[in-house]
C-alpha cells in the first residue's frame, strides 16, 4: 500500500452501515464513502458525520454517494447492504431479499473497486459471503465474512459480565457460522490467562454459550424493528482496521476453506491472521471430537443456507 490516505467504502447507509463509517473515521482508517441506493442517506448522513470532525478531533473526510464510481480504489469495502432480521424472521427468510440485493453491490464493487478487499456483514452472512465470492470472482483472501468478530464480542462481554471483571482481561474466541449453530470454544476461553472452566461452573458457562449464540435474536426483541448494529459494526471496523493498518491479528471470520478442518468450497469462522493482503493465513489447531462434531454442525447449516440460496437464485 502507498502512501497515499487509505479508502474505505461502506455499502448501505442503514444502521449497521452508519455506524461502520462513523467507527471507522473515528479511528482516522482513512477517507470514508458511504454507498447507499438512498442518495440522500448516504449524503446526509456522511455530512452530519463530517461534521463531527472538530469536535471528536478526526481528519477523515466523509462522503456519501449513489455511484459506484465513487469507491474507485478503495483499500476496503464493508459490505453491509440489506435487509435486517427482523423479530421471529429467520436469517434463511432473509435469503432471496439479500441474495438480489448483494449480487447488485457486488457486480458494482467487482467493476470499480477490482482490487478492494470486502467484508461482507449482511445476513444471513455465511450465505451472503459465499454468494459474494462467487460475483465478485476474487480470491478467498480478499473476501470476509464478519460473523466470528462480533459473536466472539459477544462471548467476551457476557463473559466479563459473569466475572464482574473488565472486558480486556478476557480472552475468547468464536468458530463456525454466525447463527444457532456457532461453537464458542469454552476450552480455550481464558480471564487473565486463567482459564475460564477453573473460574466458572459448567452450568453458568452453559447459559454463557447459549446466550452468545441468541444474542442477536435477544436483541432483537428488545428492538422490535430492526437488529444489532453497534457491535456488529465494531466487529466489520476491527477487521478493517487490521487490514488497513497490516496489524496481522488472529481474529475468527469467515472464508473460503480448501481443505483446512476437512472443509471445501464453504465460508466458516476459522480464526485468521489479518493484514494489508487481506486473510494472509488460517490458523489451525487440533479440536477435541466434541468441539469438531459442533464445528461440523456449523458446516452443515452453512451448507443448508447456500443450498437455500442457490434454489431461491
Amino acid at each position: 500500500m502507498s502512501n497515499r490516505r487509505k479508502k474505505i467504502a461502506v455499502i448501505g447507509a442503514g444502521f449497521v452501515g452508519s455506524t461502520c463509517a462513523h467507527w471507522a473515521a473515528q479511528k482516522e482508517l482513512g477517507d470514508v464513502v458511504v454507498l447507499d441506493i438512498n442518495e440522500g442517506a448516504a449524503k446526509g448522513k456522511a455530512l452530519d458525520l463530517f461534521q463531527a470532525g472538530p469536535i471528536e478531533m478526526f481528519d477523515s473526510k466523509v462522503t456519501g454517494t449513489s455511484d459506484y464510481k465513487d469507491i474507485a480504489d478503495s483499500d476496503v469495502v464493508i459490505l453491509t447492504a440489506g435487509m435486517p432480521r427482523k423479530p421471529g424472521m429467520s436469517r434463511d427468510e432473509l435469503l432471496g431479499i439479500n441474495g438480489k440485493i448483494v449480487k447488485d453491490c457486488c457486480e458494482g464493487i467487482k467493476k470499480y473497486a477490482p482490487n478492494s478487499i470486502v467484508i461482507v456483514v449482511c445476513n444471513p452472512m455465511d450465505a451472503m459471503a459465499v454468494h459474494a465470492k462467487k460475483i465478485l470472482g476474487f480470491p478467498r483472501e480478499r473476501v470476509i465474512g464478519m460473523g466470528g468478530a462480533l459473536d466472539s464480542a459477544r462471548f467476551r462481554t457476557f463473559i466479563a459480565e459473569a466475572l464482574n471483571c473488565s472486558v480486556k482481561e478476557v480472552s475468547g474466541i468464536v468458530l463456525g457460522n454466525h447463527g444457532d449453530a456457532m461453537v464458542p470454544m469454552v476450552r480455550l476461553a481464558s480471564v487473565g490467562g486463567v482459564p475460564l472452566t477453573e473460574l466458572l461452573p459448567a452450568d453458568k458457562i452453559a447459559a454463557i454459550v447459549q446466550r452468545t449464540k441468541t444474542a442477536g435474536a435477544e436483541i432483537g426483541g428488545h428492538l422490535k424493528t430492526g437488529s444489532a448494529y453497534y457491535a456488529p459494526s465494531a466487529g466489520a471496523v476491527e477487521m478493517a482496521e487490521a487490514i488497513l493498518k497490516d496489524q496481522k491479528r488472529f481474529l475468527p471470520c469467515a472464508v473460503e476453506l480448501n481443505g483446512e478442518y476437512g472443509v471445501n468450497g464453504l465460508m466458516v469462522g476459522v480464526v485468521c491472521r489479518l493484514g494489508e493482503k487481506g486473510m494472509e493465513g488460517i490458523v489451525q489447531f487440533k479440536m477435541t471430537s466434541d468441539e469438531m462434531a459442533e464445528f461440523e454442525k456449523s458446516v452443515a447449516a452453512v451448507k443448508s443456507l447456500v443450498d437455500g440460496l442457490n434454489a431461491v437464485q
